[in-house]
């Protein structure tokens, strides 16, 4: 077994599990990331999917014997890119939860999720030039949109890794927690969201995401566009009726 699958009622929990190579991605992980998503996606009893690794490493990005050997094509599938994960376009919250050291292809990894919880002894980076490649699981264009120019340029030219606390205070993690809570915290986070409307939770989502990318105008629109769904959903009038009933929702979409 290469990845091990959890449900927490609402949250699917993916832990790569070869923390003999420090979790790095072989075929294997790849191929059984892609299948587990497509689960997910498909059952809307999934809120929210978690995702983490065994032992003290997240994962140290793509495995090395592979490239060495030459079979590195293996570690990207058709669906989802490096890992199965970093290119999909996933409609579901997506949480890292990382136990420790999240570099490489790790760090990509990372950077492809939604929100992120991390252990107080995690640390970050894109050693990729220290091995003569270059980061192409989205780390690099994903990287230059969260954090200042010169830093991203210090991060992807030196190969050398930040601790959790910068990692923090420049936004890339949203919670540090004790590395023993760090599932927990995570899980904790995704019950949160999944107790929301999944339909306003998903459009939420997808403007926050698209936001960045578009001129002001073109945000606004595609603000009310997205919006006018929600409102034309049943979802809303439940929130309103839930909230002056004094009870929980009871949402109709998935």
């Amino acid at each position: 077994m290469v990845l091990a699958r959890e449900r927490r009622e609402q949250v699917e929990i993916l832990r790569i599990d070869r923390p003999e190579a420090r979790n790095a991605i072989n075929p294997a992980v790849s191929e059984a990331i892609d299948a587990a998503l497509d689960d997910a996606e498909a059952d809307p009893a999934v809120r929210a999917v978690v995702l983490t690794g065994t032992g003290p490493v997240f994962s140290a990005g793509a495995d090395l014997k592979e490239l060495a050997r030459g079979a590195g094509q293996g570690i990207f599938t058709p669906h989802g890119g490096f890992a199965g994960f970093v290119e999909r376009d996933f409609p579901k919250p997506l949480i890292a939860a990382v136990n420790g050291t999240a570099v490489a292809g790790g760090f990509e990894l990372v950077l492809a999720c939604d929100l992120v919880v991390a252990a107080n002894t995690a640390v970050f980076g894109l050693s990729e030039a220290k091995r003569g490649l270059v980061a192409t699981g989205g780390g690099l264009v994903r990287l230059a949109k969260r954090v200042p120019l010169a830093l991203a340029l210090e991060i992807a030219m030196t190969g050398e890794p930040i601790d959790v606390e910068r990692a923090y205070a420049l936004g890339l993690v949203n919670r540090v927690v004790a590395a023993s809570e760090v599932v927990d915290a995570a899980v904790a986070l995704a019950r949160t969201i999944a107790a929301n409307s999944p339909l306003a939770v998903r459009n939420s989502r997808r403007l926050v995401r698209e936001a960045h990318d578009l001129d002001e105008p073109a945000a606004w629109a595609r603000g009310r566009e997205l919006a006018a769904e929600v409102l034309a959903s049943p979802d809303a009038l439940e929130g309103a009726r839930a909230f002056t009933e004094k009870r929980a929702p009871v949402w109709q979409t998935t």
